[in-house]
């Protein structure tokens, strides 16, 4: 479906451009429906929550409370953002995208259809497998890197049940 921009991509640009805008591309066709679905399962469970609690639910930001996830996310990103004092600063910030990136890492080798495919790798279960146990390391890397006894216990405790339920 996509070959005539594909073959567009890699001819008329330079070699290694034309190669990452293709992959970008690629990326950003998976990423962007996750993400998207992703909202919209978390508005459509807050108002199933509000219709379960006998209350409205998100209804003010948007029609319908549709914009509601969007405020919630451009709020998270625009907080402020603290690091203890005591803390590995390098671990700290590095124990987010620990967690993150092999979840993201994941959708690589997920067929959505018989060609469309970011990585066809012959391993993919086992890829796959791998990326998504990765992010246990994350929430340890976290919880240990705060210096913090407490902060070590909850991440230990979370990745219990992140392995155990996994």
């Amino acid at each position: 479906m996509f070959n005539w921009l594909h073959t567009f991509l890699l001819s008329e640009l330079p070699t290694g451009v034309g190669l990452i805008a293709w992959l970008v591309l690629c990326i950003l066709a998976i990423a962007v429906p996750v993400i998207l679905s992703v909202a919209l399962y978390v508005w459509w469970e807050r108002k199933v929550l509000g219709w379960m609690h006998v209350r409205i639910g998100p209804n003010s930001v948007g029609p319908a409370g549709l914009a509601q996830t969007f405020a919630d996310v451009f709020k998270l990103l625009l907080k402020e953002y603290l690091v203890p004092a005591k803390s590995s600063h390098l671990l700290f910030v590095l124990a987010p995208l620990l967690a993150l990136v092999p979840a993201f890492a994941a959708w690589a080798v997920i067929p959505f259809d018989q060609k469309l495919v970011l990585a066809d790798v012959n391993a993919g279960l086992l890829y796959l497998l791998a990326m998504t146990s990765m992010g246990v390391y994350g929430i340890i890397l976290a919880g240990w890197s705060s210096n913090s006894k407490y902060a070590f216990l909850g991440a230990m405790r979370s990745a219990a049940q992140v392995v155990s339920y996994g």
